[in-house]
């Protein structure tokens, strides 16, 4: 009864589509001008990925850190190392720029050599003063010694900020408005202003100059991602056309599936914009994505209405069985994809969620489109000619196909034993993964901007910002010398640490403040003894000069503290020592019932988030093999036939991860992706090859080697072309500049070509091995679902006109 209404609702299907062309056709033309207008809501994402759900306590702490100082990664960065800066010419022009960024709205402070200020103390008015290093521009070389044995000699209290006193390399800082940080305003200022004002100083002087810092990193790797959109489309398009064409050898053809494919790359951003979810790294693999899963189903529909041509010449017979048939099965193929992806969704990463969401929704999308516009095109096409039908008797596939039925038949043992051992050698590789916390891990290598990272981790010891919160649990409680103590001991184990830069808080401030009290002798740069403090707190207390010096160190209220320093990056084990060295500091020196010390930053935040995924990756895989198993057993119902299947299946997957270890690819927010979507993609495979295989068995009285190589002959070619497709589909995406992008579709490729192998020869080994425990009329009940409906005329037997 089920069988015949499945059946039944197949075939009405199929004459709804081929009795309403028109209206179908407009309707899909409707929906694409409706998903085209969504696309005015698509953003791009103007912040780092925030891998961990909002209410995590990791998240609350660095929320909590923002709400008292707010926006803590809006420092961009100048810098240049050549002794020719020190000229009169080059230091005047390098001071210029400074002046001329100032101008800028989105700027709120530039301090650079020019800026520098020396405390100077009045004994008059017992206050600390503020005197510049340059009055005005520098007039000769005897100058600019003067201030060269300053800078790298007298005032501790600004090297390692604005120079390196021992590479002699000088930087600029420039704070940007914290409100701008993660808006289209941070972008226009970095293309539009800093990139010209720098441009312009190069050419005056033929100096280089080196830029970095968070905004300006993120930037142009916001604007990388955004021009490898395009590229990976194109590419994904004329590899996949390409493909396509060498099978079907029909400009017709492949022009009709290219067709489906763009229509279904403009649904999926219609879909991002009228969800109204910005493009991020993730998302932004999803339209590329689209094409390559979407070919395949094009092979299947238009294989299928080939072969029914060639085999009677009814093109609306043939068009009828395409629907009916390849419809179902590619339905079912499609959901299991689109499951691997779902499962995403039930994380509590709005990131995953975002990209479960639009790719499970675009991949069941694609679907509708190739099954609603191919038979209809070809309703309007004459037959295809004998050439187009060449490729339905290629030698070479029917070689291939041979070589799997002869493996299968006597090399069964040697099948075992290469699986056994691929299995042992993959646990190895395994414990030798690591994870990776790196924000910059995955960006170009050869831009400009991600060669200028390492330069200031050499000469400065990184950009990317960690901050130390001291709560001191009570109004005033920063400026107490006991305080002060604890936060020096504390700056005197980072001092420590080569991958952190020099820290930067209220206690240099005060430690300057003495340095200046005595009259600059550098010798002071200390914290005051407790005889000194009141005098020298008192001039701190009557200047104006200290708050705007470090005015971002401690809170209006006195209670609050940060302690500043830059990581360079670094591996996430390593970023784990280091927190628990600091961690063990913090708790020897800062007592619990007094104060409250929390380390945060965005370095941490993403390494932190990095980790949530790697936990999240187990559960999401969990999920996708669970959902999976639960979907066959009700097509399929039983229980070892799940179990059979998930093997050929799961075993890619072990393969895949073993190769990460052996090769050194790590886990990271990339890389995490591959597990659940070829999992979702290779499952396809052993849908159709087991929907396949039971037919077999019925149409051949349960005679088990005969229905295994029967199955693997009529799915073996299908399986190969979309396999070829995927492979070389996702191979596109290691042309990306981005080394986690590379990785995904190096991965994913190899993954798909092991689950290939894996269904075409293990699988029916497996079948074959086991026929007496599988293969019997009480383990193989009648399905649920009839996959690949029987080869039945009855119903198929409608009058042209009525049909069309």
């Amino acid at each position: 009864m089920f069988k015949l209404l499945t059946r039944g609702f197949w075939d009405g299907i199929a004459r709804v589509i081929l009795r309403n062309k028109i209206v179908i056709l407009t309707l899909v033309l409707l929906a694409t001008i409706f998903f085209s207008y969504q696309w005015k809501n698509m953003r791009f994402t103007y912040t780092e990925a925030n891998l961990l759900p909002d209410d995590h306590p990791i998240n609350l702490v660095y929320n909590d850190f923002l709400d008292k100082f707010g926006e803590e990664g809006n420092l961009i960065v100048l810098g240049v190392k050549d002794s020719s800066l020190f000229t009169v010419d080059n230091l005047n022009a390098w001071n210029k720029l400074s002046d001329n960024l100032k101008n800028f709205n989105e700027v709120t402070s530039v301090i650079s050599i020019k800026d520098l200020q020396k405390l100077k103390k009045n004994t008059e008015k017992q206050e600390f003063e503020l005197k510049p290093f340059i009055a005005d521009k520098i007039a000769s070389t005897a100058e600019i010694d003067t201030l060269k044995h300053q800078l790298f000699s007298q005032y501790p209290f600004y090297d390692n900020f604005l120079f390196n006193s021992n590479t002699q390399t000088v930087r600029t800082a420039i704070y940007i408005k914290k409100d701008i940080v993660n808006t289209p305003a941070r972008k226009a200022f970095v293309f539009d202003h800093l990139q010209p004002e720098i441009d312009a100083f190069e050419a005056n002087t033929s100096l280089d100059v080196r830029v970095s810092g968070m905004p300006y990193v993120r930037t142009l790797n916001a604007q990388n991602i955004i021009d490898e959109i395009g590229k990976f489309i194109g590419l994904a398009l004329a590899v996949t056309s390409l493909i396509f064409f060498f099978f079907f050898r029909s400009f017709r053809a492949t022009f009709i599936s290219m067709l489906v494919v763009c229509i279904g790359v403009m649904w999926t951003f219609g879909i991002i914009g009228l969800l109204n979810y910005e493009i991020t790294v993730l998302t932004a693999l999803i339209p590329p994505l689209i094409i390559v899963i979407g070919i395949p189903n094009c092979i299947f529909l238009i294989n299928k209405y080939q072969h029914e041509v060639k085999l009677h010449g009814n093109k609306v017979k043939s068009l009828q069985r395409v629907i009916t048939k390849i419809g179902n099965a590619t339905l079912m193929t499609n959901v299991t994809t689109a499951s691997g992806f779902a499962t995403f969704i039930l994380t509590e990463s709005q990131l995953l969620k975002e990209f479960g969401i639009v790719a499970s929704l675009s991949i069941l999308a694609i679907f509708m489109l190739c099954l609603l516009i191919i038979p209809i095109i070809y309703t309007f096409l004459p037959h295809p000619k004998d050439r187009h039908l060449e490729h339905l008797n290629k030698r070479w596939i029917g070689g291939f196909v041979d070589w799997m039925e002869r493996m299968v038949k006597h090399k069964r043992i040697t099948i075992y034993i290469t699986s056994l051992i691929l299995l042992v050698a993959s646990i190895i590789g395994i414990y030798q993964i690591r994870i990776s916390g790196s924000l910059i891990e995955d960006m170009s290598k050869e831009a400009q901007f991600f060669k200028d990272i390492r330069f200031f981790e050499k000469e400065f010891n990184g950009i990317m910002p960690v901050e130390i919160l001291v709560d001191t649990k009570r109004k005033k409680g920063v400026m107490k010398l006991s305080t002060l103590k604890r936060m020096n001991e504390l700056e005197d184990v980072i001092n420590e640490i080569p991958e952190l830069s020099r820290p930067v808080s209220i206690v240099s401030l005060v430690k300057y403040s003495k340095q200046a009290y005595y009259n600059d002798n550098p010798k002071y740069y200390q914290l005051p003894t407790s005889q000194e403090r009141s005098f020298i707190l008192s001039y701190v207390k009557n200047s104006s000069s200290n708050v705007e010096l470090l005015q971002n160190f401690v809170d209006s209220t006195g209670q609050y503290a940060r302690i500043t320093t830059f990581m360079k990056d670094i591996g996430t084990d390593r970023m784990e020592r280091i927190e628990e060295t600091l961690q063990e500091k913090i708790h020897k020196v800062f007592p619990k019932e007094r104060y409250k010390v929390t380390i945060t930053g965005k370095a941490l935040v993403f390494q932190k988030g990095t980790k949530y995924l790697v936990k999240n990756l187990a559960i999401s895989l969990s999920l996708a093999i669970l959902l999976i198993s639960l979907f066959m057993a009700y097509m399929f119902r039983s229980f070892r036939m799940i179990i059979i299947s998930l093997v050929p299946n799961i075993l890619p997957l072990v393969i895949t991860a073993g190769l990460m270890g052996v090769v050194g690819v790590p886990i990271k927010p990339s890389t995490i992706l591959v597990f659940s979507i070829a999992f979702g993609i290779s499952v396809d495979d052993t849908i159709h090859f087991l929907a396949k295989y039971r037919q077999e068995l019925q149409s051949n009285h349960w005679k088990i080697r005969k229905s295994v190589y029967g199955a693997l002959k009529e799915t073996g070619v299908s399986m190969f072309y979309t396999s070829i497709v995927l492979f070389f589909g996702f191979s596109v995406f290691t042309v990306s500049d981005f080394g986690g992008t590379v990785a995904l579709g190096a991965l994913v490729s190899a993954t798909l070509l092991f689950a290939m192998l894996s269904n075409l020869l293990l699988l029916p080994s497996l079948l074959l091995s086991l026929e007496r425990n599988i293969a019997n009329k009480e383990v193989l009940r009648k399905p649920a679902i009839n996959i690949i409906p029987d080869d039945e005329d009855d119903d198929e037997n409608l009058q042209q006109k009525d049909t069309l």
